[in-house]
């Protein structure tokens, strides 16, 4: 049940979740272990050198063959230490205080502008409206020309949804509509095949106009660099070294699909989870001073990221279970983030929750790079709706994405 995509549909299946982690925290899932306490995620998510990103990748499905899991190790998100802390520190270097202070303000500007635009109408699809703001910051931390940003929301929909039809096939973006380096990419962006099925989008060869503007941007920067965050990046001296093309194509490739992804559906969800729960809405619209826990509560009610994988590298005992080297070892975070050990009515959704110890932005070596400006964001585009539109009410019912691994929403009208 926990790994068919249509569940979804409906929503998280939270009470299989609590059931199965009632049982035994550790369980038996199709060929992986299902960890679904939230010591023993933690447990394993801080300890790389038994449980590892790079072995095996960090999705469920393995790599196709050795050619596509030596791709997938070239990236951050599926390195161990040391290589991982290498990378992973020279972008900490990138964001620069003058950066972040920069896009901070720029975030806060953008969010009113975005919701102002729709003040007037009464009523629109918050899902659609949202999506924008991770998209212009991203463009910003990368320094994108604004019209090629709708690019990142076609890659992230074939990567994140590609066991959604509407989603696998994503091609919104026009070459009349954006810059001479996306219209390059544009002309190698894959078509389906006859039946319909589209490229691998974890392979390289899945996403090569992705990777044609990474390279090309990347080039770019090199050559003229400005005051974003890549620029800093790429003009980066380290030991004599500087970052690489490739290295720079990795990261452009993580920011541009997980980075906007789980802002993408984040927004909308903690959305839901205010119209879902209307006396917190009113309780928030009252006093802004809780909307930093607020955010906090959204980011653990409703995940975007559902599970990480690990792949043990020796036998290892974990809650009493037996796991054998080379093990598929799943950490999921819907059910860590309910956990009634550590939250109390773990099902309630409590703006003024505290402590607050959700691992939605993960835990260890890996903990989020992004979280800061994903806490910036969320609190931006809830301070524009609180202040410009009041309080809102659903219009419709949300459409949710069909996929076991992002808690996504595909639609969610509101009206006020």
């Amino acid at each position: 049940m926990i790994t068919d995509p249509d569940v979804y549909t409906r929503g998280v299946p939270y009470e299989h979740l609590a059931s199965l982690r009632r049982g035994s925290p550790v369980v038996r899932v199709d060929d992986f272990w299902a960890v679904l306490r939230h010591s023993d995620v933690k447990h394993v998510l801080k300890n790389p050198k038994l449980f590892s990103s790079r072995l095996g990748g960090t999705q469920i499905r393995d790599p196709a063959t050795e050619q596509d899991l030596g791709y997938v190790r070239r990236m951050m998100l599926n390195m161990d230490p040391p290589e991982h802390a290498r990378l992973r520190g020279l972008l900490t270097k990138a964001f620069t205080p003058r950066a972040v202070g920069r896009l901070t303000e720029r975030i806060q500007g953008w969010a009113r502008e975005l919701i102002a635009g729709v003040r007037a109408d009464g009523e629109c699809d918050f899902a659609a409206v949202a999506a924008d703001l991770p998209l212009l910051t991203l463009a910003e931390v990368f320094g994108i020309p604004e019209q090629d940003r709708r690019l990142m929301y076609d890659w992230s929909n074939r990567v994140i949804g590609y066991q959604d039809a509407d989603y696998a096939v994503s091609a919104t973006v026009e070459a009349d509509e954006v810059t001479d380096l996306a219209r390059a990419a544009l002309a190698v962006r894959p078509v389906p095949g006859p039946d319909g099925s589209m490229p691998d989008p974890r392979t390289r060869a899945g996403m090569p106009d992705l990777y044609a503007y990474a390279t090309a941007l990347g080039e770019h920067k090199r050559r003229h660099p400005g005051d974003d965050v890549m620029s800093n990046l790429m003009g980066h001296v380290e030991d004599g070294g500087r970052v690489s093309i490739a290295e720079f194509e990795n990261l452009f490739w993580l920011f541009s699909v997980a980075g906007n992804e789980t802002l993408r559906n984040g927004i909308p969800g903690g959305m839901l989870a205010l119209l879902s729960h209307p006396d917190q809405y009113r309780r928030l619209l009252a006093d802004r001073s809780l909307l930093p826990g607020a955010v906090e509560e959204m980011r653990r009610w409703w995940c975007p990221v559902m599970h990480f994988r690990r792949t043990a590298t020796e036998d290892v005992i974990l809650s009493d279970v037996d796991i054998r080297a080379g093990e598929k070892v799943v950490v999921w975070f819907s059910a860590a983030n309910r956990d009634e050990t550590v939250f109390e009515d773990p099902d309630r959704f409590d703006i003024g929750r505290t402590p607050n110890d959700h691992l939605t932005f993960g835990h260890g070596p890996h903990f989020c790079l992004g979280a800061q400006l994903a806490r910036v964001q969320l609190r931006a585009m809830f301070e524009a709706v609180l202040d410009l539109l009041g309080e809102v009410e659903p219009a419709g019912e949300p459409v949710r994405l069909r996929s076991n691994f992002q808690n996504g929403l595909k639609s969610l009208p509101i009206r006020w």
